[in-house]
């Protein structure tokens, strides 16, 4: 009896692997909620939105794999990638890259409008530039700072369906800005090794791991008030006050319990991948709530 041959790479698998699909999954969700929560757009500014914003989101990540090769050739997470496993070479990860950016932009300043397309070329140049290029490699603030470039998806959704920025706005940036910590801090918790390995000064590795945790907590705890927001000034009402509250107390538990097996000096690995996930599944159940309360509202 043969045994089944392993997936040998194509070079379209190597295009989309570039553009990391499951990342661009969840900042899709808090692209598309955010148009449904600012109005009532048509199928085609969906639609256009969605292939633009996969586009730049995916022209930024390419980009990054080519500001990185060195780290992911040492990560082991990251050394099957096209450009450390030597299947493509630097410059064509480039130029995919910043052709996906520029299409991206030009589609959305096109067919939507120039407020949305440069938005979200704001967003590939911060994640590209300010993260990728500059804080990752010299602050443990490179997740605080560099946050900003994954919360540009709801203003581009917001912008879509508007043509404008507002309070509300602000609130759902706000809201991915300071998710993002306790969400990559309990994954840089977990991928320790590997951060020593490539010298990227994630907060575990500077400040420890018990400070890393009461970070978490803390921005857990201006995240939650944030998330409430939206309600005190109108933007939301009862069914996302509600999802948002439950979803919370679920966020604040999982970190809460893992600082305090940290304390008693017990186990918190698993506790640290329940955090990881779960924000993961945080994040898109409450941007859907957003839109669901306004439709339903």
């Amino acid at each position: 009896m043969t045994s089944p041959v392993p997936d040998t790479p194509t070079l379209s698998r190597d295009l989309i692997a570039l553009t990391k699909p499951r990342i661009i999954s969840l900042l899709l969700v808090t692209t598309i909620a955010p148009m449904y929560a600012a109005g009532s757009p048509s199928w085609l500014t969906v639609l256009i939105v969605t292939i633009g914003g996969y586009l730049m989101a995916g022209g930024a990540n390419a980009v990054n794999m080519y500001l990185d090769h060195d780290i992911d050739d040492v990560m082991a997470r990251t050394r099957l990638r096209p450009i450390p496993s030597g299947r493509m070479s630097r410059m064509q990860v480039l130029a995919f890259g910043v052709a996906c950016a520029t299409f991206a932009t030009w589609l959305l300043a096109t067919y939507v409008n120039v407020l949305t397309g440069l938005l979200a070329l704001a967003g590939f140049y911060f994640y590209v530039f300010i993260y990728t290029r500059w804080l990752k490699r010299t602050s443990p603030q490179n997740i605080v700072i560099g946050g900003a470039a994954g919360a540009f998806p709801p203003l581009v959704g917001w912008a879509a369906v508007t043509g404008r920025l507002d309070v509300s706005a602000l609130c759902l940036f706000l809201i991915v800005f300071y998710w993002t910590p306790p969400h990559f801090w309990a994954l840089a918790l977990l991928k320790q090794v590997d951060y020593t390995r490539a010298r990227v000064p994630m907060a575990p590795l500077v400040w420890g791991e018990r400070e890393t945790m009461n970070q978490m907590v803390w921005y857990t705890v201006i995240l939650i008030v944030l998330t409430l927001m939206p309600v005190l000034i109108g933007t939301f009402g009862i069914t996302y006050l509600i999802s948002a509250l439950v979803l919370n107390a679920l966020l604040m538990f999982g970190v809460l319990r893992m600082l305090a097996a940290a304390r008693a000096g017990t186990a918190w690995n698993g506790h640290a991948w329940w955090v990881y996930k779960y924000t993961l599944l945080y994040l898109a159940l409450l941007f859907v709530a957003m839109a669901v309360d306004r439709a339903i509202g």
